[in-house]
């Protein structure tokens, strides 16, 4: 996994992608888009009705969900340097730059030890680049795609949206209260899970009053008063970026690839797993906060490991019955011993029962 994916695949049970901001400013400025006293559903419906944000601004991520010091001894192996990189995303703090102007243009940079990662969507371009690897990767969406591209950044945007989805019948939503976040004057909802058996505590969100954006996303993990993972905006100002911002022309000395999903279908336009089997699509079972995906046999393939691999993988995760497991404070992963791989925000126990 590379630094590009900003935030881990892991907490994929509790983020989706998703834009969302206000239609006109300058109006919603005259005019609260929840009113003076909103109910929940009125803060939640200002999130969902428009998606043509034009706005730049700075994002700050903070994760601490338990995870273990990387073991050293590995012989200083390239699955080491992996490994090192994902725990350093998971569980270090992180910056980025992020520019929108509307559905369609979007950029995201990510600056760490004079190495940048973007992504830049301009209509049905998409690109990726990776300034340390020389990389950049050149992905054409179908044709009227409206969703944003998803490379593993997230928003606070990202966060509402899977939350939101999530409120009817499973989780709480208690009546908003005010708060401030980078300046803006923003409505605060707190979301907490029905379910006993998800690891997720609940979900604070903090929704831009004139516009509708969330502006900071709060996770917390059953029975931490701490923040488990959050993402929020430390400066955000309202109006279109300069269109050169969603230019991008890769270096002549770069390795590009292209992937063209012109073609492609409405109905697999989007991303995301799907029920059932579809080639390499993980099959997903459970609801709401306690769902689970599993990729098929052969997925977590540890035969060519090597020595140096086998023993850090034993070190990161512990025994369990039919394969190997590691158990954040939010979510958990199940390595089989048949090569699937489970995932969820509930404990590994109620991964080891779905696999069997």
């Amino acid at each position: 996994m590379k630094k590009s994916a900003w935030l881990p695949a892991l907490i994929a049970p509790v983020v989706v992608a998703g834009a969302v901001a206000a239609p006109a400013l300058a109006s919603a400025a005259n005019a609260p888009v929840a009113g003076t006293n909103p109910s929940a559903a009125d803060v939640i419906a200002s999130v969902a009705k428009s998606s043509d944000a034009q706005y730049s601004g700075k994002l700050a991520q903070s994760s601490d969900l338990g995870l273990p010091e990387l073991p050293t001894g590995s012989g200083g192996s390239s699955l080491e340097g992996n490994a090192s990189d994902v725990l350093g995303m998971l569980t270090s703090s992180h910056t980025a730059r992020v520019y929108a102007d509307g559905t369609t243009k979007q950029r995201v940079q990510v600056t760490e030890q004079l190495a940048e990662q973007d992504l830049v969507r301009n209509g049905s371009d998409v690109w990726t680049w990776d300034s340390k690897e020389r990389e950049a990767t050149h992905v054409v969406l179908p044709s009227g795609a409206q969703k944003s591209f998803e490379d593993g950044t997230t928003t606070p945007s990202d966060v509402a949206k899977q939350a939101i989805e999530a409120i009817t019948p499973s989780t709480s939503v208690a009546k908003p209260t005010s708060t401030s976040v980078a300046g803006h004057d923003a409505w605060q909802l707190v979301l907490t899970p029905k379910s006993s058996d998800t690891l997720v505590g609940s979900v604070q969100l903090a929704v831009d009053k004139q516009t509708g954006l969330p502006l900071r996303a709060t996770v917390r993990a059953k029975g931490q008063s701490e923040p488990a993972f959050q993402v929020g905006f430390t400066s955000l100002q309202y109006g279109a970026p300069a269109s050169r911002l969603f230019d991008f022309t890769p270096p002549s000395n770069a390795k590009v690839t292209t992937k063209d999903l012109s073609d492609a279908s409405g109905h697999h336009a989007g991303t995301g797993a799907r029920h059932g089997h579809e080639g390499d699509a993980p099959t997903v079972t459970g609801t709401g906060w306690d769902t689970i995906a599993q990729l098929p046999a052969g997925t977590a393939d540890q035969s060519g490991l090597g020595d140096d691999g086998t023993t850090l993988l034993n070190q990161l995760t512990k025994a369990v019955d039919g394969g190997r497991a590691i158990q954040t404070s939010l979510v958990s992963v199940y390595l089989t011993d048949d090569g699937r791989v489970l995932v969820g925000a509930v404990p590994v126990s109620s991964l080891v029962a779905a696999a069997k």
